[in-house]
């Protein structure tokens, strides 16, 4: 006799949420939490202000409309830094019994309003999921946004950890590893890697508008990778930066102190320390790009090797294949086109170790290397 088939909608047996979950905000980050939740068999109920995104996160799968007799374990607001503090405190009064998170980027200024409201904030908890894209909005949602990701939890003394708990069962069942900081650390954190940043990659993109026609004509991995996450949203990232102003000032001052003695060494090149001055000003940052942890968490350093492919199909899987077949394991991986010729230029990081042995194997089988160092 055989098993009869389980139904559709049967709970997730790994998964730690109860549901139902309702998720306020339909944008990327709500709607790829909606979705990653489904595929785990959470009840889902999704709410917007915008009637046209809420129909699009629907129709993608990420949840259904909310009804009259919601009665969730957990609220997700994903709704802009500007109205957080605001749709919370509604939230917490909709729903007494349910435990509400946001997953803003700035995580002192929403708690301080809620306090200052009076708001019940022994049911908040600020948390912030360390992920993202380019695009925005639901058709941008995807369920595996989150998978590997840092996702901090803010906890504050106003709350129990047994409440907080069901936001860390939410990071989980998404994927992402749990981080636990208070809402002063974080902001400082995200100033530092996230949000100053911003403002940088921004400010050096904005100098590519009074760049020489043809010089673009030249760009490499270098200023793509410095400009990368300048195509960004001006609109949200008045309110990020607005809302971490004076943990980003800070960071920028320093830095405008570095660029005015690389400027004042620049006046004269060759003079006396100014060789120096630029010098010391590159091993720094040589010191700070150590610190940036890895693969799992580590401060390793790693070996670049710079494979030169044939721009036809296939190439990259077959020189991927290759290197698991040896028995190679990739730390990194980066792939850019080099700009008028029919070539991939394809950069894997190996442990230093393996260098040496990924560069021989490599050459033996036919592939060309365009560089390689530690």
């Amino acid at each position: 006799m055989t098993d009869a088939p389980a139904p559709l909608d049967e709970p997730d047996i790994d998964r730690r949420l109860r549901g139902p979950v309702r998720i306020v905000g339909a944008g990327l980050l709500g709607a790829s939490i909606g979705l990653a939740l489904r595929e785990k068999g959470v009840d889902v109920a999704l709410d917007d202000v915008s009637p046209a995104a809420l129909a699009l996160a629907v129709d993608y799968g990420a949840g259904r409309r909310p009804a009259d007799d919601d009665a969730p374990e957990l609220v997700v607001v994903a709704v802009p830094p500007d109205v957080v503090a605001t749709v919370v405190e509604r939230e917490l009064g909709a729903f007494p019994d349910a435990v509400v998170t946001d997953v803003a980027s700035v995580k002192s200024g929403p708690l301080a309003a809620l306090r200052a409201s009076g708001a019940d904030v022994s049911r908040y908890i600020g948390s912030h999921p360390m992920a993202g894209r380019e695009r925005s909005g639901p058709t941008a949602a995807r369920a595996d946004l989150f998978v590997g990701q840092p996702w901090v939890i803010a906890g504050h003394d106003g709350v129990s950890y047994q409440r907080a708990a069901v936001v860390e069962d939410l990071a989980l069942d998404v994927g992402a590893t749990v981080v636990p900081m208070d809402p002063e650390s974080h902001d400082l954190a995200v100033a530092y890697v996230s949000h100053t940043p911003q403002l940088v990659s921004t400010l050096m993109a904005a100098r590519l508008r009074d760049a020489p026609d043809g010089s673009l004509g030249l760009a490499g991995g270098g200023v793509r990778d410095v400009t990368r996450i300048a195509a960004s949203d001006p609109g949200l990232w008045v309110q990020i930066i607005g809302a971490n102003a004076e943990r980003i000032r800070p960071v920028l001052a320093d830095l405008r102190d570095d660029l005015d003695r690389v400027l004042a060494a620049l006046d004269d090149p060759h003079g006396q320390g100014s060789p120096r001055a630029i010098a010391e000003a590159i091993a720094a940052g040589n010191r700070g790009v150590e610190r940036l942890p890895g693969k799992h968490g580590t401060t390793k350093r790693f070996a670049r090797v710079v494979v030169l492919v044939d721009d036809t199909p296939g190439q990259i899987a077959a020189l991927l294949t290759f290197i698991g077949e040896i028995g190679i394991n990739l730390e990194d991986m980066r792939l850019e086109h080099s700009p008028g010729a029919q070539i991939g230029i394809v950069e894997v990081s190996v442990v230093p170790e393996q260098e040496q042995r990924l560069v021989e194997e490599l050459e033996g089988r036919g592939w060309r290397i365009a560089a390689a160092w530690a």
